[in-house]
């Protein structure tokens, strides 16, 4: 199999496969998320400097490459063939659609000569993935791969970024793929395009923000995705503005600025670290969004931000601009246009601003300083079973700028946009919240990890959202990948069975669990588990893992009754502060 592989890849010899894996190369990709198949594509990219990155199942394969994506500002590669497998694509390019991340999955179709016969695992993979890719094309001639492939990447990487698919027929990828063109670009970095928004609007916003009695900046993951934070960094200090985060824009900002308050959104409840800072919120007369889409969970259901403030919104996608709060539209990329913000507002009047600041730092300070008094008792106790607000101090003391925080959905990602700090502009948490499915935590974190292999990377989930996804123990222990996870074990499907009581004062069945030794399938894919309910237990053993260097799983017993400030569960449940 290797002496055919290398021969296909010397002359005129080359296959389709072997100029995918060309075509990729030229892009950066180095490390491809796959299985076996396309076998033809798998065998011939070594000799192109890819690695691949073999996953149990294909759902978390994607969401491997959205972490990786993230992490390392480059377009990331999946692979599956046809039918079932290609099925499996479907929820981790959805997040990615709905989150903006590009990623190019490259999928094995039936042969070209078998299409429309009822072949094995045949399916029309164009209609499947047509709703959660921004591109979907089958390359059918082997001259036309370099097209493909660099409208694939174009396609992920430009304008708003997300998923494409380009589907390759199983016997198009062994045909001889004659003379390769003479091409130089490289499409791999996003984004692959930078456009400033007009002149005339930065200029229009400058103005409103520079004369604002209370301005307000709110930076959603747009901003990572744009690599801006070191400008919205600027801008910040610069023309002292005060600046908010959604929960995946957590990391934009330095969190220990005094001009930073936080995540908000809804969660900002009993608790929160924002839950005293509401009113610098509501009483905001401009509101510059950047990089955020103003969705449900942002906008506590569009109940938080003042109906009267008169808005700015900075977005790639002109459709998100305006969507829900009419705007001063500012169409560009986020990096950009911070910048040219900046320099508009430093030939303004900033008096106004820098009278402010101390005020505004002030109060900021102060809810801060009434949320530590408030979580005082409740992160230091040893009470068992273990809050979670106690575990979260114990990650928090272990942070720096250089860790990679990720977290499952629900409550995980909750948990860590609340209670850990960031302590450097762009520093990274990763969630998923674009459409916020559970099983997400631990692929999230094995991409994240081959994005930066040196950095520590920490992943928090809930035992609903692990057993999504446990096979992939397996694949943190076969790659030697430094992974430490905490596994939150209620036994419970915590915001459902919460939920659930809220609105209805009754839960279903599906949300209790029977006890589940996670250390123990952790010891059996041939991982350290650990089981902790001593929440003294917990600080020291996780500064041992991580120094470790090696993959450590915490099955930790935690208070089923524990959660957290979630606004809309107002005042259900009694106060555990």
């Amino acid at each position: 199999m290797n002496s055919a592989s290398t021969m296909s890849t010397a002359g005129s010899n080359r296959t389709v496969a072997d100029r995918i894996a060309e075509a990729f190369s030229r892009h950066g990709v180095s490390v491809v998320f796959g299985q076996s198949i396309p076998t033809a594509f798998h065998l011939a990219a070594p000799h192109h400097g890819i690695r691949q990155a073999a996953y149990r199942a294909e759902n978390a394969g994607g969401i491997m490459a959205d972490g990786y994506a993230r992490i390392a500002n480059r377009v990331s590669v999946v692979t599956a063939q046809n039918g079932p497998a290609a099925t499996l694509l479907v929820p981790p390019l959805a997040e990615a659609l709905k989150a903006s991340v590009p990623v190019v999955a490259l999928v094995q179709d039936v042969p070209a000569a078998q299409a429309d016969k009822n072949a094995f695992q045949e399916f029309d993979h164009v209609r499947l993935f047509d709703a959660v890719a921004k591109w979907v094309r089958r390359i059918e001639r082997p001259e036309r791969v370099d097209d493909y492939v660099d409208m694939a990447f174009t396609a992920a990487a430009s304008g708003r970024p997300g998923p494409a698919v380009l589907l390759a027929p199983a016997d198009v990828l062994s045909l001889p793929a004659g003379p390769a063109p003479a091409r130089q670009a490289s499409l791999g970095r996003f984004p692959v395009d930078r456009a400033v928004a007009d002149p005339a609007r930065i200029a229009e916003a400058a103005a409103l923000l520079a004369g604002a009695q209370a301005p307000l900046l709110v930076a959603g993951g747009g901003v990572h995705l744009s690599a801006a934070t070191a400008a919205l960094a600027h801008l910040q200090e610069a023309c002292s503005l005060p600046v908010a985060t959604t929960v995946m824009g957590k990391g934009t900002v330095d969190e220990t600025h005094p001009l930073s308050l936080g995540v908000i959104g809804y969660f900002m409840g009993p608790g929160s670290r924002t839950r005293a800072m509401r009113p610098l919120v509501e009483e905001a007369d401009v509101i510059l969004f950047v990089g955020a889409r103003t969705n449900q969970n942002g906008t506590d259901s569009w109940s938080l931000f003042p109906p009267e403030a008169r808005y700015i919104h900075l977005d790639v996608d002109g459709a998100e601009v305006g969507r829900n709060y009419e705007a001063l539209r500012l169409v560009g990329d986020a990096r950009l246009t911070l910048e040219a913000l900046a320099e508009r507002m430093g030939d303004l009047d900033l008096s106004r601003r820098a009278r402010a600041r101390a005020e505004v730092s002030e109060a900021i300070a102060t809810a801060l300083r009434d949320w530590r008094n408030t979580i005082e008792r409740i992160t230091t106790e040893d009470r068992r079973p273990i809050r979670p607000e106690r575990l979260m101090a114990e990650i928090d003391a272990v942070l720096t700028p250089q860790t990679i925080t990720v977290a499952d959905a629900s409550y995980s990602s909750i948990w860590i946009a609340n209670y850990l700090t960031a302590r450097g502009a762009g520093q990274r948490f990763l969630t998923p919240r674009g459409l916020a499915g559970l099983g997400w935590g631990l692929p999230f974190a094995i991409g994240a990890q081959f994005a930066e292999p040196a950095r520590p990377v920490i992943c928090v989930s809930g035992d609903g959202g692990f057993a999504h996804c446990w096979a992939e123990l397996e694949t943190v222990v076969r790659h030697k990948l430094p992974i430490v996870m905490i596994v939150l074990n209620n036994q419970i499907l915590g915001y459902q069975k919460h939920g659930e009581t809220v609105v209805f004062n009754a839960y279903t069945d599906a949300v209790d669990f029977v006890p589940v030794d996670h250390a123990a399938i952790a010891r059996a894919c041939g991982c350290e588990g650990v089981r902790i309910e001593d929440p003294a237990e917990f600080g020291p053993r996780l500064r041992q893992a991580i120094a470790a260097r090696k993959p450590v799983l915490f099955d930790v017993i935690i208070d089923e009754d524990a959660h957290p400030p979630i606004t809309g569960f107002g005042d259900r449940f009694a106060s555990p502060f």
